[in-house]
């Protein structure tokens, strides 16, 4: 690993914030396991795993399917979207799409084995689904989770569908009409509808969702806002 980063970097004087600070950095640098944060910052397993999994919560980092830690997305929020060229592109796309639903509105991005919202537009008033961004979701249940789920790389679909709510049939249909949905599957109460967004390669990178109360927008969602949905959509990948 060479060098540890403790030994590298300016103290503070705190030491706390020192430690986490080394873990953030050598995890930013490259992935890494418990093992391999030890031998970079030089910190005990136990100490190494505390912060790890603090910073883990306040979504500083975030852990893949395989066990390492990486950068979060609260980092790209605290950097104002500026340096997330999908931020940016929501920031645009997302207030149209609630205007025109008159529903809550998310973006998700998968990591590892949880979603991740990643950016949001709230109507003004009236009874909201609301998710607050950074608020990581089980890949197992709600439309976000199967658009993610339907075009993720096939050991990922293997390990989500051995606890999901939904099956393997679910998925191949979603990926045909190229569309979600779900009833009261994540919370009771709440229907969604979701799309996947791609990439200049075609690549789906995250997935939009318009959310909110059953008893308002039905237990078909799709009939209702898939069209939209999808406009929504391909306007974010244009802006990719």
């Amino acid at each position: 690993m060479g060098l540890r980063y403790r030994d590298v970097r300016q103290s503070s004087g705190i030491g706390v914030l020192d430690k986490a600070v080394g873990v953030l950095r050598a995890a930013a640098d490259e992935p890494m396991g418990l093992s391999e944060l030890c031998e970079a910052t030089g910190l005990p397993r136990a100490t190494a795993h505390r912060l790890a999994v603090g910073l883990e919560v306040h979504g500083l980092l975030a852990r893949g399917s395989d066990g390492r830690w990486r950068p979060g997305p609260t980092l790209a929020e605290l950097a104002g979207g500026h340096a997330d060229p999908l931020l940016e592109a929501a920031s645009a796309v997302l207030p149209r799409l609630r205007d025109i639903t008159g529903e809550s509105v998310q973006l998700y991005r998968r990591d590892g084995m949880h979603r991740v919202c990643i950016a949001t537009a709230e109507p003004a008033a009236g009874l909201r689904d609301t998710v607050p961004v950074g608020t990581r979701l089980p890949m197992t249940a709600g439309s976000g989770a199967k658009v993610l789920a339907a075009w993720a790389d096939p050991a990922t679909q293997r390990a989500v569908l051995g606890a999901a709510s939904f099956t393997d049939r679910v998925l191949v249909d979603v990926r045909r009409r190229g569309w979600a949905q779900s009833v009261a599957e994540r919370e009771s109460g709440v229907s969604s509808v979701s799309a996947p967004v791609r990439d200049a390669q075609g690549q789906v990178v995250a997935a939009v969702s318009v959310s909110g109360p059953v008893d308002r927008i039905g237990r078909r969602p799709g009939v209702r806002w898939a069209a939209d949905l999808l406009a929504a959509a391909e306007a974010l990948q244009h802006r990719l």
